[in-house]
């Protein structure tokens, strides 16, 4: 269907005549025209003022549909295009180079997304065509006031500021430098490799993570083109793209590199404070370092725990730890800003399945440094001095949540949707685990199972086939967590499990990992 409304000759580029619109509308095929009535929405499109053609197509983004706007642009003197069809981020640019080989100037242009803001989700036919018509409306009220724009060339300082020092803040670093583009580093903490410096075994090969750091880290610390600045905070920035300018702060380490006998300096601390490294599991002093090979291998002061008693200073001779040192700020300036900050683990509320009441309550990151042969137990599976014979995995602990059964957030909010990890890493611990210790007791207390990726299904046969039970709960009636007052355990698990029907149990645990 066509139609053709006379209106005042255009030069094609909008150069102050009259709109002249040309309106697509496309089938995509059947995933928009089999909710929406694409005809009677070109029939309405084609009423409106300033369009002068209105008609629809099977596949406009094909070259025959092309081809079709590139004709119409001609033949018509049309000015202004509008596409209702898809996402613009599929096809935008498509119909921009069309209008740019029709002659008519990219940016006198409308997309308007008719199937995934639309047919996708309207499913009333009516609904939908009426969304589609006003969708299209809109466009065209819009049109008359674009003016034809050109590409401008604009210099890039070619330079990148990263701001994480973790695997992706390094991985990026190290790619960039290794092209030849000079990048300024910053890192929040004292020391580099966020988060996965923590980690142990990976997923799928099993290599330790920081033996898969290391090199990363060595190719970002040993370019000189890489500028590296931990303790570092970011306190604004203004600019452009191809012209930042980032003020840093640059808080004080606290200690020059290269201190000699900084180990006695760390002993003679008397301050303690909980170690993030290992989340919690263990103390660290004021003054430390998180673990052997990090990077600086200089000690750092945590400010906030440190009182400036001076004993550090007495230890190593009054030379090479400064406690009255001041934050500075620097100015960066970079054609880009690469933001590479990282994450920050769900944090279980004070009571949540015994959380913070029972200390044999830990989190999966716990676990995982406990499993570290170089964490707080040496590899053993030891849990505040106990050796662990049972151990529960407990699903969905801050994702999945019903309304009435959790309480929100500070937002107002509840999580109620599925954070795609946690199956499969809860069920790459628990194979871990019965492969180093085939005895153990091991349950996984799940409302279900998606174990999303390639190859992650396969956690779950293994952990199956290796003799670990699972229980299935009804998220409106999440178990129970309590201390065991057989006293089998320090532990007692109460819960319905739906894959037996219904059956009530209760399981003795020595630790549950949520």
């Amino acid at each position: 269907m066509s139609q053709d409304a006379p209106k005042t000759h255009s030069s094609g580029n909008g150069g102050g005549e009259e709109p002249r619109i040309g309106v697509f509308v496309c089938h995509c095929g059947g995933n928009i025209s089999d909710v929406v009535d694409v005809k009677r929405v070109a029939e309405e499109s084609g009423r409106l003022p300033h369009v002068a053609f209105s008609t629809t197509h099977m596949f406009i983004c094909s070259d025959p549909g092309q081809a079709l706007i590139e004709q119409k642009i001609k033949e018509l003197k049309l000015n202004r295009v509008i596409v209702a069809a898809c996402s613009p981020s599929l096809h935008e640019l498509t119909f921009r180079r069309t209008l740019t080989r029709a002659g008519l100037n990219q940016y006198l242009y409308e997309h308007t997304n008719i199937r995934e803001q639309d047919s996708w989700v309207v499913a009333d036919k009516e609904l939908a065509t009426q969304k589609a018509i006003r969708l299209i409306r809109a466009a065209v009220a819009r049109l008359p006031h674009l003016v034809p724009l050109q590409k401008r060339v604009i210099p890039i300082h070619p330079s990148v500021l990263v701001i994480g020092g973790g695997i992706a803040g390094l991985t990026a670093a190290s790619y960039l430098a290794s092209r030849g583009i000079a990048v300024t580093l910053i890192e929040s903490s004292p020391f580099l490799g966020g988060r996965m410096s923590r980690l142990a075994g990976l997923f799928p090969t099993g290599k330790q993570a920081r033996d898969l750091l290391r090199p990363v880290m060595d190719a970002v610390i040993n370019n000189p083109r890489v500028t590296i600045h931990t303790n570092a905070e970011m306190i604004q920035s203004t600019g452009f793209i191809g012209d930042f300018r980032t003020t840093v702060r640059l808080h004080p380490r606290g200690v020059e590199p290269g201190v000699a006998n900084v180990q006695a300096a760390i002993d003679a601390c008397p301050e303690e404070t909980e170690n993030e490294f290992n989340f919690a599991l263990t103390k660290r002093k004021a003054i430390y370092l998180p673990y052997d090979g990090c990077y600086p291998s200089d000690a750092a002061i945590d400010w906030k725990s440190c009182t400036k008693c001076g004993k550090c200073v007495e230890a190593v001779g009054g030379k090479g730890i400064n406690l009255a040192e001041e934050p500075r700020q620097i100015e960066v300036q970079s054609g880009v800003i690469l933001i590479a900050v990282g994450l920050d683990l769900y944090q279980p509320r004070l009571g949540e399945y015994g959380f913070g009441q029972f200390p044999e309550v830990i989190t999966l990151a716990q676990l995982n440094r406990i499993l570290d042969p170089k964490g707080p137990t040496g590899g053993k599976l030891v849990v505040h001095g106990r050796q662990v014979r049972s151990v529960g995995f407990m699903h969905c602990v801050g994702s999945m949540q019903q309304k009435g059964i959790h309480p929100p957030g500070p937002d107002g909010k509840i999580n109620d949707y599925c954070s795609r990890v946690c199956c499969t890493a809860s069920l790459h611990a628990e194979t871990e685990l019965k492969t180093r210790y085939p005895d153990l007791q091991v349950y996984d207390f799940h409302e279900d199972i998606r174990t999303y990726g390639r190859w992650h299904e396969d956690y779950y046969a293994q952990a199956s086939a290796q003799g670990v039970a699972f229980v299935r709960f009804n998220p409106l009636r999440p178990p129970r967590v309590e201390r065991d007052p057989r006293e089998e355990a320090p532990l007692l698990v109460r819960t319905v499990d739906r894959l037996t029907f219904g059956e009530e149990l209760e399981v003795p645990l020595d630790v549950l990992v949520l």
